[in-house]
């Protein structure tokens, strides 16, 4: 294991990172979560990929190191990360994913948070837990269901609809999507509602 993870650090070329990460994902190995975290920083889109898929694969086990290691800094190793966390959806992600959806600068970022806020396992928490933190899902996707940027409210639709499936929470939703069937000013959106509305 030691040596796989070595080869990931010392890769000279691209290629040789994207076989290393390879070598290494394959391994489905926890201990590898670190260095595959680690690749998102790395400028290497086609290694960072490879290691999204392999930290979605390791699921829930992957999510701790996912949550405290998301880099302010560095946009791209972020977006992987948001993107990682919302695929596994993990509810441990709800305070993250939120604050992304709300916050972030990048609205690539904000838009795969909105869409994982809807896909949470809501079942992993107490009723009482589950509860409170659906609402708080829904709170967020109802607010940027006014976001000037129409992708982010398209994401907002995307977040709302699989939120749809929790029966507690149905009503504000489809009461909010009518609304923007009638008043939203972009065709995209407004024809994502349709889609919506029909699931």
């Amino acid at each position: 294991m030691d040596e796989l993870i070595r080869a990931v650090t010392v890769a000279e070329t691209p290629d040789q990172m994207v076989t290393a990460v390879k070598n290494l994902a394959a391994t489905k190995d926890p201990s590898a979560i670190p260095t595959l975290i680690a690749v998102f920083g790395y400028n290497n889109p086609e290694a960072g990929i490879v290691a999204a898929a392999a930290l979605t694969q390791l699921g829930e086990i992957a999510v701790p190191q996912l949550l405290d290691q998301i880099d302010d800094y560095n946009y791209g190793a972020r977006a992987y990360s948001i993107r990682t966390i919302a695929a596994i959806s993990d509810p441990r992600a709800l305070d993250i994913l939120i604050s992304t959806t709300l916050t972030d600068f990048a609205p690539s970022v904000r838009r795969a948070a909105a869409k994982g806020l809807g896909n949470l396992q809501w079942q992993k928490l107490d009723i009482s837990a589950s509860q409170i933190a659906i609402n708080r899902a829904l709170e967020t996707l109802l607010f940027i269901c006014e976001d000037t940027d129409w992708s982010i409210r398209y994401a907002a639709i995307v977040g709302l609809q699989a939120l749809a499936k929790v029966a507690i929470v149905q009503s504000p939703i489809f009461a909010k999507l009518q609304l923007m069937l009638t008043n939203d000013t972009e065709k995209a959106v407004r024809a994502r509602v349709q889609l919506a509305l029909a699931q």
